[in-house]
């Protein structure tokens, strides 16, 4: 029979062994014996690589089991109420994350080497708005330390580094010079990306932990350093980079060339409300991208006023009154950028959009000069295409061209503001830091987030739990630990065993060595530390062909975009959520398949009983009937198994 081009797609593509491979593996790590070995199964624990491929380090094979069910709620907890429970361990944005993370975790799935990624966004997406929701509340400490630690920057890194603390009993208060908490996610991502009612949700739950606040205040300016660190244990610096850079070409300085930061900023906070004319972008991120998506949004006014010119409105100088404005029109967008359109670090889905809603992106196209009028505002863009000159990737000389613009808009790079602390700028514009965030520039200093250098929204999210750790440990005066290698919220056994009823060594003695103890798990190791269970280490042959469950998306055509800010995601429901959860491949760690207990031709893996059996020790090995035939290790799906007792 026939098979169809959609069965052929579905064919699996492993093997185990490949044509030639024809030699045994090194003696030293398979001593066979005919039909057996002198090493036995232990069960080792490995950081899956979606976690290892996390910033802010969650441990999504975790809440991946709770949504497929076999690590059970306690009591009457629903599953998303646990699972909610173990997110916010590493990030307390679930909602905001599962909508804009370009998400690395979902790169680095095993699963990838099957068919498709494991949604890991949307099913975050869905547990975050379905906690918010239900109003869940985040967990905090119930005693208070008495120490207060001073936040400056009420962004992602700042709300993060409060949540953290919270939970460990510190008092927390944030300087923030804006009205409104949200850093970059609300004054840097447009509200169809971060809207507005779910950020505001997330944000105040770590408000209501008991954070005290100064909005619109200033260090440097309105409060000097010197007082902040005469009142408070600490500091916290999550201040962000604030400032883009200009272009650093001839007339760069026009008034009508500005940063995207400020153009992003200026349309978050209600300022900025249309563009005229033709606006040109330079960078290639994902801030260009979202400065582009905007502007075509917004349209132009083709009758305005001087004063209702975006740079004006960008840099304060006037209020912007849209009702006065005569006719909306589409803005016409270019936005180009040094690399080939390939290679730009923007998330391709982000690129993808903006070419659809109209945005003209062109590729290895230089900035070199911006053409001025008579009255010195920029009127083109000057432009030079990218290659090799002498050896070097540079403009090409000759190939220069002028594209009309009436805005240009830098956005390649971002800078700190430093005014009022300049000792603890690098030189750079930047902060410095060392593995557990603290500044070298002042003793009891911390630092995270973009001010360090820019990157991702969870990348600031996992400095500051790190940080946390930091400021915790300084405040007790302790010696700040050295990080582990993966450095995430782990499953850790002894602490599972705790919570769900199990005693500890303290009651029951020793832990190591036991073969007979029903609180213990005798032939389980913990390297998730220091190690990743790549997919060469599974047995991929397990899993058939699911396809991936896809998130709903409105895509919005360049005659649709005008003033369209609607969200352009649809959340997942409970049976989507379940069913893609289900796609986790548990990498290093068991998953209850019963593959080693139905190969074992010894019958020397059986299951635990249901009255001892806990995620991690489902199933256990009778050592006087193994023989050490390494089949259990060879058909583990997860790569839980290693053949390594007796050495």
């Amino acid at each position: 029979m026939v098979a169809s081009s959609e069965e052929m797609k579905q064919q699996r593509t492993y093997r185990r062994y490949q044509e030639g491979d024809d030699k045994p593996n090194a003696w030293r790590e398979e001593i066979f014996q005919a039909s057996w070995t002198h090493k036995c199964p232990t069960y080792v624990q490995r950081t899956p690589p979606c976690q290892a491929s996390c910033p802010s380090g969650h441990d999504i094979r975790g809440w991946m089991n709770i949504a497929r069910g076999i690590d059970k709620a306690p009591g009457e907890m629903s599953w998303q109420q646990y699972a909610f429970y173990l997110m916010v361990e590493a990030n307390p944005f679930p909602s905001i994350m599962g909508r804009v993370c370009p998400a690395p975790c979902q790169d680095g799935c095993n699963r990838n080497e099957v068919e498709d990624y494991v949604g890991i966004n949307a099913i975050e997406q869905y547990v975050g708005d379905w906690g918010l929701a239900q109003k869940l509340a985040l967990p905090k400490s119930e005693k208070e330390t008495g120490k207060k630690v001073a936040i400056i920057g009420g962004g992602p890194a700042g709300l993060a580094v409060a949540y953290f603390l919270r939970q460990m009993g510190h008092g927390c208060t944030i300087f923030d010079e804006h009205s409104e908490l949200g850093g970059m996610m609300r004054y840097g991502i447009p509200g169809y990306r971060t809207p507005r009612d779910v950020l505001d949700g997330e944000i105040q739950r770590i408000v209501d932990m008991g954070i005290e606040l100064h909005m619109n205040t200033r260090i440097g300016t309105d409060i000097t350093l010197d007082e902040i660190e005469a009142e408070y244990d600490t500091v916290f610096w999550g201040i962000g980079a604030q400032s883009g850079r200009a272009l650093p070409i001839e007339g760069g300085d026009a008034v009508n060339c500005i940063t995207g930061v400020a153009f992003l900023d200026a349309f978050n906070d209600g300022r900025l409300q249309h563009v005229a004319g033709r606006v040109v972008i330079i960078g290639g991120g994902d801030t260009s991208i979202d400065v582009a998506s905007v502007a075509r949004r917004l349209g132009h006014i083709t009758t305005s006023h001087d004063a209702d010119r975006p740079e004006y409105v960008v840099l304060g100088q006037t209020a912007h009154d849209v009702a006065s404005a005569a006719k909306r029109e589409g803005a016409e967008v270019m936005l180009i950028t040094r690399r080939d359109i390939k290679d730009m670090p923007a998330a391709q889905k982000e690129i993808d959009d903006a070419l659809r809603e109209g945005v003209e992106i062109r590729g290895n196209l230089a900035p070199v000069e911006v053409i001025l009028g008579k009255d010195g505002r920029a009127v083109a863009l000057r432009v030079a295409e990218m290659g090799v000159v002498d050896g070097k990737r540079g403009p090409i000389p000759g190939t220069e061209v002028d594209i009309d613009a009436d805005l240009i808009v830098s956005a390649i790079g971002q800078l700190g503001n430093f005014t009022g602390f300049e000792d603890l700028d690098n030189g750079k514009g930047l902060m410095d830091f060392d593995r557990n965030y603290r500044s070298p520039k002042r003793d009891g200093h911390f630092v995270a987030g973009d001010i360090l250098r820019p990157h991702l929204l969870t990348t600031a999210i996992g400095q500051a739990r790190i940080a946390a750790d930091g400021i915790d440990q300084y405040l007790r005066g302790d010696e700040l630990t050295r990080r582990p290698k993966y450095d995430g919220v782990r499953f850790n056994m002894l602490n599972y065993l705790e919570e769900h009823g199990r005693a500890l060594a303290e009651k029951h003695g020793e832990v190591r060595g036991t073969d007979n103890a029903d609180f213990a798990l005798h032939n389980f190791e913990d390297r998730s530390a220091n190690e990743v269970i790549p997919h060469d280490k599974l047995f991929l042959g397990h899993f058939g062909y699911e396809a991936r469950q896809k998130r709903e998306e409105v895509h919005i055509g360049a005659d649709e975009v005008l003033g369209n800010f609607e969200e352009r995601l649809r959340g997942y429901n409970e049976e989507q959520a379940i069913v893609e959860a289900k796609r986790c491949m548990s990498c290093g760690q068991c998953f209850e398949c019963d593959a080693c207990v139905i190969y074992c031709p010894q019958v020397a893996v059986f299951k635990t009983k249901k009255s001892e059996s806990l995620l991690g020790r489902y199933v256990d090995t009778d050592y006087n009937k193994c023989i050490g035939c390494y089949i259990c290790a060879d058909v583990c799906p997860t790569g839980y198994i290693q053949m390594a007792l007796g050495e």
